[in-house]
């Protein structure tokens, strides 16, 4: 791991260029989230879009997520074929329809299973195995403690905590207390997820918990300036819009262009957000679906795009 704070693998967020960008800035790890591990056993590997990545995001980890233990040892056993750094099991979503049958955060209820699953692929494979979890299924079973040690036991490299259950979903605070629990039981890395906002909330989670790193979601949309660690008010607005075209290209390298505008946004809203701007001007400025207009209103709002004859290239 090349730095301290690791980019959280947000499904419908973490493609490839926003992992880049991420990177650039002092991520210190790339991981591609949330892949079906059914749907990866035996296909065709290189025609999978999903599993694109550079040479520059390695460590690259694949993180799988399955109710079924074959499914899972299969499907890992494929991936060795792109030669991942690492391979994570999902046991945090907290989806009602994947963890409500026995995946993701649903694996928290099966101790054994997840001994199994780790143990075969520790076995099998010449890379890490590493878990994300959560603290417990809900506020009564709250057994993080005991899926640590059993990720520990079972050959686990590295476990990455969400201090919040999976009845929490991503509401209420996270548990801290739970992530210093598991960092002083197990001795293998453990990475904190949760709650953490702002670079104070870096500093503070470090001390809390002790955790060797720390991994932060929600808070990088808009904002990968936070893995400098900087603060997102001293980033001036020139500078915000290197970034945007930045960002803007590479999503138009990996996508065709009204596909690549239209997952922008969600990343584009929040580049802006802290911003003073009309409603009318927001508003035309986050539903614009072709490249000129945006690129025409990004420069009414204040955002110098400099790479712009390189995003139209993109699209020529």
């Amino acid at each position: 791991m090349q730095s301290e704070l690791v980019l959280a693998p947000m499904d419908g967020i973490c493609d490839m260029a926003f992992r880049r960008l991420c990177r650039r800035f002092g991520s210190g790890m790339s991981i591609i989230p949330f892949l079906h591990a059914r749907e990866l056993m035996a296909s065709d590997l290189e025609m999978n879009p999903s599993l694109q990545f550079t040479p520059d995001e390695r460590p690259i980890i694949l993180q799988l997520y399955d109710n079924c233990e074959e499914n899972i040892i299969l499907a890992a056993n494929n991936l060795q074929k792109i030669q991942p750094d690492a391979i994570d099991i999902n046991m945090g979503c907290s989806i009602r329809s994947i963890s409500a049958r026995g995946a993701g955060a649903g694996m928290l209820r099966d101790p054994q299973k997840i001994a199994s699953i780790i143990r075969r692929l520790s076995s099998m494979l010449d890379i890490p195995i590493t878990a994300k979890i959560r603290i417990g299924w809900d506020s009564k079973n709250l057994n993080s403690l005991e899926i640590a040690r059993t990720i520990e036991e079972n050959g686990g490299a590295l476990i990455a905590v969400h201090g919040r259950t999976r009845q929490q979903r991503l509401s209420g605070l996270a548990d801290w207390d739970s992530i210093a629990a598991i960092k002083q039981e197990v001795g293998i890395p453990v990475i904190g997820n949760g709650d953490v906002r702002s670079i104070a909330d870096i500093q503070r989670m470090k001390s809390h918990t002790g955790c060797d790193a720390i991994m932060i979601g929600r808070a990088s949309i808009g904002n990968p300036w936070i893995f400098e660690p900087r603060t997102r008010a001293s980033v001036p607005q020139s500078e915000v819009g290197e970034v945007i075209g930045e960002h803007l290209e590479n999503m138009l390298l990996l996508y065709e262009p009204l596909k690549a505008i239209s997952r922008f946004r969600k990343h584009l809203v929040r580049y802006v957000e802290p911003h003073a701007l009309s409603d009318d001007l927001r508003l035309r400025l986050l539903t614009s679906d072709h490249l000129v207009s945006l690129l025409e209103l990004l420069a009414q709002a204040g955002f110098a795009i400099p790479n712009r004859q390189k995003l139209m290239n993109c699209v020529s």
